[in-house]
């Protein structure tokens, strides 16, 4: 089993967001929180396994 990875791993990092803001330009607060839960479902579909999901979620509710 695969373990959450919480340090820096996305190739291009600085790129990436400047792409995920991009995508959001221009839309509602509404469209764009939608936009941010279809990339949520598509990105978790993705990585499949329930125990990392679980994991992510702990993580991000952390304050």
């Amino acid at each position: 089993m695969s373990t959450l990875t919480l340090t820096p791993n996305i190739d291009g990092a600085d790129d990436f967001y400047a792409d995920l803001l991009a995508t959001h330009d221009g839309l509602s607060n509404a469209d764009s929180g939608a936009l941010n839960a279809r990339l949520v479902l598509i990105l978790a579909n993705h990585i499949g396994e329930r125990k990392i999901l679980t994991e992510a979620l702990k993580a991000a509710a952390l304050k």
